[in-house]
């Protein structure tokens, strides 16, 4: 049986024509899984591996405690990227970008490791990256460059190290999903434009932070745990991994939702994720597999960042489910099945 390689894979993208912003996406591409190999040969280790020691003691530029794994993976990543050619490098550990050839046409953001909070239990854990052309920075200001609404990234993915190796990425037609073979020493494709399955059985939201939600997530939710006996008159499951990566995999190859709202928490209001390196990929990502990703009311793509480590309310998954709770949040009236409840409870209830 013949099988489609990464490599080959790149290679149909670029053409005949050798379209150059488009072979330079590829060779991005290239060294980006060349660094995530060096990463899983590190996290196979585990603890026996120097870069598990723990947490440094120090804070990333968004404020997060960074693991020895964080920053370990970051200089992997930034290496790698030397030898690509991209032009600015930011990251998720650095409060700046950094500037490594001015006349590339790629700028990467990237989060070199998602789901820290998983390490030292063995959970799966990622890393997720945005392609943007690189638009340079008239005002002087490197970041300048990844202020660019999400719907102009020229591809997106997420690596994911959990059982397999495996990197979910759309350069822009369809969501391909690879998976790293040792005894071919490549990735090979193992789902070709995947699509997120239309109907939701599945929700994912940290069940924890209830009492934080405002009332039309925590209608929502309420009405899923009812279950066939409820409104939506299906049983539904809760996941919650606490790796964006690993929630994100999951929806892709059986449907659901993701959430992590804004909350009543101080320093939550606007969520947690980050827009530029975490929520605009993933949502490429999910639009590009027939899903939806919102802020709970807008689309994320069309959202113009402020700042570099901007943090957003994310919703993502089928794209029927993610309507439907942005209908909680704009017109609960409109859902029918809820309408007889709302006459006696107010969705906005003091």
């Amino acid at each position: 049986m013949t099988v489609a390689t990464l490599d080959a894979v790149l290679n149909s993208y670029v053409g005949k024509e050798q379209d150059d912003l488009r072979a330079a996406v590829a060779a991005t591409v290239r060294q980006l899984a060349q660094a995530a190999v060096k990463i899983r040969h590190t996290i196979n280790q585990g603890v026996l591996g120097k870069a598990f020691a723990g947490t440094r003691g120090g804070f990333n530029a968004d404020g997060d405690a960074q693991k020895d794994l964080d920053v370990y993976a970051d200089d992997i990543f930034l290496d790698a990227m030397r030898h690509a050619p991209v032009a600015l490098y930011a990251s998720e550990e650095l409060e700046q970008p950094v500037l490594l050839n001015k006349d590339a046409p790629i700028a990467i953001a990237i989060d070199p490791l998602d789901g820290s909070s998983n390490i030292d239990t063995n959970v799966s854990i990622g890393t997720i990256f945005s392609l943007l052309p690189a638009t340079g920075a008239p005002d002087g200001n490197p970041a300048a460059t990844f202020l660019q609404p999400g719907e102009k990234q020229i591809g997106a993915g997420f690596f994911i190290y959990g059982p397999q190796l495996a990197l979910v990425l759309s350069l822009g037609s369809g969501t391909h999903v690879f998976v790293q073979s040792t005894r071919l020493g490549t990735f090979v494709q193992a789902y070709e434009s995947r699509i997120v399955p239309t109907r939701a059985h599945e929700f994912a939201i940290n069940a924890a932070n209830y009492r934080h939600w405002d009332e039309a997530v925590r209608l929502y939710v309420d009405d899923c745990l009812k279950g066939s006996e409820g409104p939506r008159e299906r049983d539904f499951n809760m996941r919650w991994i606490a790796s964006l990566v690993a929630d994100c995999y999951r929806i892709l190859m059986r449907g659901g939702v993701f959430l992590y709202p804004g909350d009543k928490r101080r320093g939550y209001g606007q969520g947690r994720l980050r827009l530029v390196y975490e929520a605009n990929p993933i949502a490429y990502l999910i639009e590009q597999a027939g899903g939806a990703a919102t802020d709970t009311i807008g689309r994320i793509l069309e959202i113009e960042p402020n700042s570099l480590h901007q943090r957003v309310p994310v919703v993502f998954g089928s794209a029927k489910e993610v309507a439907r709770i942005t209908r909680y949040h704009t017109d609960p009236s409109s859902i029918g099945e809820r309408s007889p409840l709302f006459g006696n409870r107010g969705l906005f209830r003091a």
